[in-house]
């Protein structure tokens, strides 16, 4: 199993915090909707630029309730998810009945998961990436799991930006609504995460992303550890899916900031990049 693969969408705890964050991810039907719309208004168009969409095969690895996966299966595409949650998997096989639209999810982790001859002509690594621990072999399956031509497409968050630690999952509206709070050393934070009240699962979850955390340096290091090549990586200041949450307009960090290592990963509330073998 994947360690440290407790994704801060995927989990099973109730979060009674009842500010519009903690309301959105108990909503997980709303949830999975948001997420469709971001995937169908920027990752298509993103995507669309370096592989034909239209009829692929897509596998997403960290699924969720399969959201990311609407718009392509709306597309003609045949959608594979696999995640580690029963209880995702599960809702993602609803949520598409509620649509009317075909997919397959199997719950296991994408490192065991038996995809038998088949290879993906588009892999979705979606806010992911940040949350696991052995990271070079994640990625090391996943290009194993790319058909010739194909292409993955890589989006979280850096490390050091407002709130790259996930804390806006906390119950605390101290600690959920504290930008950069994250960033505290680690005995610290925990002590903080205790003191504020929050129970055993979400101290563990945000300790661990503490321990798991990703860097845009860190992530081309990776890349191209892995043999991949990175085809292009896009940094923004104003994540595309605050349009759908929030109503905020995308905004792309400037090529001089972008370009300017460690200051950048403090600006970039999400990270693009479309890798190719």
């Amino acid at each position: 199993m994947i360690a440290g693969a407790v994704f801060c969408r995927f989990c099973h705890h109730k979060v009674k915090n009842e500010g519009k964050m903690q309301k959105r991810h108990n909503d997980r039907y709303r949830y999975f909707k948001e997420e469709a719309a971001t995937a169908e208004k920027y990752f298509i168009p993103y995507i669309s630029r370096f592989a034909a969409v239209e009829g692929s095969k897509v596998l997403e690895a960290g699924c969720g309730e399969g959201g990311n996966l609407l718009p392509f299966a709306r597309m003609g595409c045949s959608v594979t998810g696999v995640d580690v949650s029963e209880l995702r998997i599960s809702q993602a096989s609803d949520f598409f009945s509620r649509e009317g639209i075909g997919g397959k999810f199997v719950c296991a982790d994408i490192l065991d998961y038996d995809a038998g001859d088949r290879r993906f002509d588009i892999i979705i690594l979606h806010d992911v990436i940040e949350h696991v621990a052995c990271k070079s072999a994640l990625l090391a399956r996943l290009r194993r799991l790319l058909a010739p031509g194909g292409v993955v497409f890589v989006a979280f968050p850096a490390w050091m930006m407002p709130f790259g630690g996930h804390q806006q999952i906390a119950r605390s509206r101290v600690v959920s609504h504290a930008p950069f709070v994250h960033l505290l050393p680690s005995g610290w934070y925990r002590r903080l995460l205790v003191m504020s009240g929050e129970d055993g699962f979400t101290v563990n979850e945000l300790m661990s992303i503490h321990k798991t955390r990703q860097t845009v340096e860190g992530f081309d290091r990776l890349a191209r550890g892995a043999g991949f090549k990175v085809q292009d990586r896009q940094l923004w200041f104003v994540n595309p899916h605050y349009y759908i949450k929030f109503g905020l307009r995308p905004v792309r960090l400037c090529r001089l900031l972008s370009g300017i290592p460690y200051i950048r990963n403090f600006m970039a509330t999400s990270c693009f990049y479309m890798l190719s073998n």
